[in-house]
């Protein structure tokens, strides 16, 4: 059994066939899957996935890269919404993103700290998205953890060693998606071999970045099972007990979501 930490079956790319794909998830021992809010006001569209799929669970939250368009939802609010429904089982994706200049990064940090806040008030999962933004990442980090602890994902790891390190010691968890398998991600890699396995999680960030078996197609969750393969080779165990300890860390941080 392995669980997709993080997808967005919500995304148009799925329109065509959505039953198809969870279908071919669960074929692949793709039990369970968390499907990634990226503006609260699509968390309706979410919800209804999750009713109609039963191994489907969801976030509530704003990406950074939609930062100012929620500027006006509080940490209440995230709070209240979290708490509204069985199947929200974490908050995010939320973070800072200085790849794609389109977002201030104030507004950023503003939709993160909340998101934090909520995380902090609920012990859901924050489920985090930092790209080019390293050092920023890792002092917001340690400075809120001291105001009072959160759980935390970094999700789609692709950052340097020192963030994975910060992360791990923080009580984080890090996430590796399809990226870990493509043949340039010698140094991804060796960062993975130096963090504990139970911190390790795989996902796919469907529909982008599916791994090197499908490289160019339009990633969906199935797909996890060859990053697992790969996360598995990495840290020299089998792919069975590779499997077997992403799922058992899933269900130690997704406290909300049960074992189907």
């Amino acid at each position: 059994m392995l669980i997709d930490t993080h997808c967005h079956l919500d995304f148009a790319d799925f329109d065509a066939e959505r039953d198809e794909l969870v279908a071919r998830a669960r074929e692949a021992g793709v039990a369970q899957m968390v499907t990634i809010s990226t503006r609260v006001k699509k968390l309706d569209t979410l919800l209804a996935l999750t009713e109609r799929f039963p191994g489907v669970f969801c976030s509530v939250g704003t990406h950074p890269n939609n930062a100012d368009e929620e500027l006006d939802v509080t940490a209440d609010e995230f709070v209240r919404l979290a708490e509204s429904h069985d199947k929200i089982v974490a908050i995010g994706e939320c973070g800072l993103d200085y790849f794609y200049d389109t977002q201030k990064p104030e507004d950023q940090k503003t939709g993160f700290l909340r998101q934090i806040e909520a995380s902090r008030r609920t012990q859901l999962p924050l489920v985090i998205h930092s790209r080019s933004a390293d050092e920023d990442m890792a002092a917001i980090l340690t400075e809120e953890m001291g105001k009072g602890a959160f759980p935390f994902i970094l999700h789609c790891f692709s950052s340097g060693e020192a963030l994975a390190r910060t992360g791990i010691e923080l009580g984080g968890y890090v996430s590796f998606s399809g990226i870990l398998t493509f043949p340039k991600s010698t140094e991804l890699r060796d960062i993975a071999k130096g963090l504990p396995l139970d911190r390790l999680l795989v996902e796919t960030d469907a529909p982008y970045l599916a791994p090197k078996r499908w490289r160019g197609k339009r990633n969906e969750p199935s797909y996890v099972v060859n990053t697992a393969e790969v996360l598995a080779e990495t840290m020299g165990v089998s792919f069975d007990e590779m499997a077997r300890i992403t799922t058992d860390n899933a269900f130690r941080l997704f406290t909300k979501m049960p074992r189907l």
